[in-house]
């Protein structure tokens, strides 16, 4: 598909170029959506200790960053937390096992910043039945400071091209309680493989694209009016999107140039990959789900600790019927019979990235 000459002001040398005035410049220099990443200033700022917590919380790791809690204050020092369930993902997540993960996350992430104020979390999941809140959870005093909470602002889940630097052993020794760690080179290239496949059948499955590309927030309005989601910002994009390059039309489009040169940049950073972590559980209940969620949360501080990044790449987890194939792939390289592979991330040295939109916490506490 060819480009028209405005269109091609674009790509120049990997770089972009804008028409050359003030305004412009002005433009580009002001994409930040400082309304959809205050959460991340306000984290910490309520005295109540259920609020500090829960401030914290609400930055951690989903998919899609639905960002699927809702937050019901009860007596005390206590709360529920329920699944928001108009946050599903029916086709790429058709059984809420990823946004359970997730579920999973926020908890965890909760209970190490509850510590930071010498509070302990004690956590009754599905207090009222499975089709009940998530959990019921109380703060206690006389806790002990979680030594992974110094890093919780700057955990991020890194989607860049790594470093061709291996991971070290020693480092990656630090990692086992957390999971599986793949070093060897053909296990790496056999995943690196696998993941671009799944990549490429999700991308293809329309439903399943359409689900991603429904949720994709064009630019600093989209994403300060909707902080959820697929954040699609910054000079770089918003460069493409004022050429006309990057639409929500054309990411539906595989013959379009936006959808294309997505799939070059998407290829090129799960090429760079050195190492992986893969994470399982003997059973796939809900609570095992919560339970790598919540090991998962502390795996991305515990890399952040080690100056390493970390990205999740599941949709070889995805269970719908296009991936059945690669789902099947994924648990016969990584897990054992009977097991679930829960999570699957690359492992590296990678670079300083934004933060990721969210929620303000008061739009997520039920009566607050």
């Amino acid at each position: 598909m060819s480009l028209s000459r405005r269109k091609t002001l674009a790509l120049i040398g990997g770089g972009i170029v804008v028409a050359a005035s003030a305004s412009a410049g002005t433009f580009l220099a002001t994409r930040t959506p400082e309304r959809a990443l205050s959460p991340w200033e306000d984290a910490g700022d309520y005295e109540d200790p259920r609020l500090f917590a829960l401030s914290y919380a609400l930055l951690a790791p989903n998919p899609h960053n639905r960002q699927p809690w809702l937050v019901e204050l009860t007596e005390g020092t206590s709360f529920l937390l329920h699944r928001d369930k108009t946050r599903s993902l029916p086709h790429t997540d058709p059984y809420q096992r990823q946004i359970f993960v997730g579920l999973g996350c926020f908890i965890e992430l909760m209970a190490v910043a509850a510590s930071l104020q010498k509070k302990r979390a004690e956590i009754k999941l599905f207090p009222e039945g499975p089709d009940g809140p998530i959990a019921f959870v109380q703060l206690q005093d006389g806790g002990a400071t979680d030594p992974l909470s110094e890093h919780i602002m700057n955990r991020r889940s890194c989607k860049e091209p790594f470093e061709t630097t291996p991971v070290p052993k020693n480092l990656a020794q630090k990692l086992v309680p957390y999971g599986q760690v793949i070093l060897d080179s053909e296990t790496v290239a056999v995943l690196k493989e696998l993941t671009w496949d799944a990549w490429l059948t999700e991308m293809n499955t329309h439903r399943a694209l359409k689900e991603s590309v429904d949720l994709m927030r064009f630019g600093k309005s989209e994403i300060n009016a909707n902080p959820d989601g697929i954040d699609l910002g910054g000079p770089f994009l918003e460069s493409l999107m004022l050429a006309g390059i990057l639409t929500r039309e054309g990411q539906l489009d595989p013959a379009s140039s936006g959808f294309q040169e997505g799939v070059k940049i998407y290829r090129e950073m799960l090429a760079a990959t050195p190492a992986y972590i893969s994470m399982t559980t003997e059973g796939n209940a809900r609570s095992d789900q919560i339970a790598a969620g919540r090991r998962w949360l502390r795996l991305n501080l515990e890399t952040t600790a080690l100056g390493l990044a970390l990205h999740p790449v599941s949709q070889a987890l995805q269970e719908y019927e296009e991936m059945k194939t690669h789902y099947a792939d994924a648990h016969r390289i990584l897990a054992n019979p009977g097991e679930t592979v829960q999570m699957l991330g690359r492992l590296g040295y990678g670079p300083t990235i934004p933060r990721t939109p969210r929620w303000p916490l008061e739009t997520r506490i039920l009566n607050g």
